[in-house]
């Protein structure tokens, strides 16, 4: 599932770096929950965790059904 998780995050990336952030994998775990870190302008956005949830987490679960949820760390 990491895999598939990576190559999702691949087709988010450009999203995040025209707004100069990004997202980088921290761990998947066995139960469906991928944590991930936000960086560059991300980290600190009043925005990020609309981005998280409406953004990353709903393009991951579409690419990788099994996924349960995506938080930040």
């Amino acid at each position: 599932m990491r895999e598939k998780v990576l190559k999702a995050l691949e087709k988010v990336k450009p999203m995040l770096a025209a707004d100069g952030g990004s997202v980088e994998l921290v761990d998947v775990t066995a139960d469906g929950v991928v944590k991930v870190k936000l960086t560059g302008a991300c980290s600190g956005c009043p925005m990020s965790s609309m981005t998280l949830k409406m953004g990353i987490e709903r393009l991951i679960k579409q690419e990788v059904p099994e996924v349960k949820s995506v938080e930040a760390v």
